[in-house]
């Protein structure tokens, strides 16, 4: 975890000189709903309520956090990173995520993210610890996914070291109004 520690600090003095000569930047905020808050195919609630704000510069870094309803309390994760598009369209993000929970839920999870993608496919890598209330452990995660002009995706995630499982995800999301909707079904 100590090399995770230092990676993630490294990744905010590295982006530090980011945030001070941004001068096009974008401020947002977000509240949802979902009928059955899933996170990697795991069932976390049913019926959950979230929150969250994002600040974004045109360089592509980017910091935010986000709150969701888990019944005995709430997660809530802060993250940051930077994303970069080449000119053929092919992207490459790297990022840290830290997922805190109040109440008996769940322990502290925190990960670094590798993020790559062209057209309609995307690859995530991440790697990271579990606090396990006081007997921690590593875990990595990767994912594909493809996403259709249409909105209609698949991603297929499979979790490796101490942790194991995966599973497959199929679903819809589109935008009316300038509010999101979507559909999945888990496996």
């Amino acid at each position: 975890m100590k090399k995770l520690t230092h990676l993630a600090a490294g990744l905010v003095l590295a982006s530090s000189g980011l945030i001070a000569s941004s001068a096009h930047a974008e401020l947002s905020y977000n509240i949802g709903w979902a009928s059955e808050y899933y996170y990697r195919g795991i069932l976390q609630k049913e019926s959950s309520g979230s929150a969250g704000v994002d600040w974004n510069d045109e360089s592509g870094f980017y910091v935010g956090a986000w709150a969701a309803d888990v019944g005995d309390g709430a997660e809530v994760d802060g993250y940051f990173g930077y994303n970069y598009e080449f000119d053929g369209g092919f992207t490459v993000g790297v990022g840290f995520t830290g997922y805190y929970y109040t109440g008996e839920f769940d322990d502290t999870y925190e990960e670094v993210n590798f993020n790559f993608g062209y057209g309609p496919l995307s690859l995530e890598y991440s790697v990271g610890e579990w606090e396990g209330f006081g007997a921690s452990e590593d875990y990595d995660f990767l994912a594909i996914t493809y996403t259709a002009d249409n909105g209609i995706y698949g991603t297929y995630g499979t979790f490796g070291d101490d942790f194991d499982g995966n599973y497959i995800e199929i679903g819809w999301g589109t935008t009316i109004s300038e509010i999101d909707v979507g559909i999945a079904a888990i496996f």
